[in-house]
């Protein structure tokens, strides 16, 4: 009997402790939502400012490509033209024909992948400065969310 009323006793005790915990106002709440936002933001951020140093990095490799590939297609373009015209004093010759063809093959080519290179460079151009924008519209709310105005 006196076994059962300590653990009762006990219980009760328990019990009472549990519902007694400590009750966090709304203002705290509120407060670590924004800490935790901010924090978000702050991540997102550093993300970005990563991203485009990566990717500034990259263009200068990309444009000496795009001109690298330009420069290639207007030299086979030239020597598809010096072809074309051995070619035209002669038609008859297989041989001269047969340089002809490839080299109008080869410029294809090469004016396909200087397309090829330059689109990729414009994407990059327009990646970096979408990043860009996206960094300034970041850094303005965490200004705003920091001085406390952001609502």
């Amino acid at each position: 009997m006196k076994i059962t009323n300590a653990v009762a006793t006990l219980v009760l005790t328990m019990l009472t402790f549990s519902l007694s915990a400590q009750v966090v106002s709304n203002d705290s709440i509120n407060t670590l939502k924004e800490r935790k936002q901010t924090l978000e933001l702050s991540k997102r951020l550093n993300d970005n400012k990563l991203e485009l140093a990566k990717l500034e990095n990259e263009l200068q490799n990309k444009t000496e490509e795009a001109a690298k590939a330009a420069e290639d297609a207007q030299k086979s373009a030239d020597a598809n033209r010096e072809a074309a015209e051995k070619l035209g004093s002669d038609s008859q010759n297989k041989s001269k024909a047969r340089r002809a063809s490839k080299s109008a093959g080869s410029a294809h080519r090469d004016a396909k992948r200087a397309r090829r290179t330059a689109d990729q460079l414009e994407r990059l151009k327009k990646d970096i400065d979408n990043l860009r924008d996206d960094i300034s519209k970041d850094e303005k709310k965490l200004s705003s969310l920091q001085s406390g105005t952001g609502r």
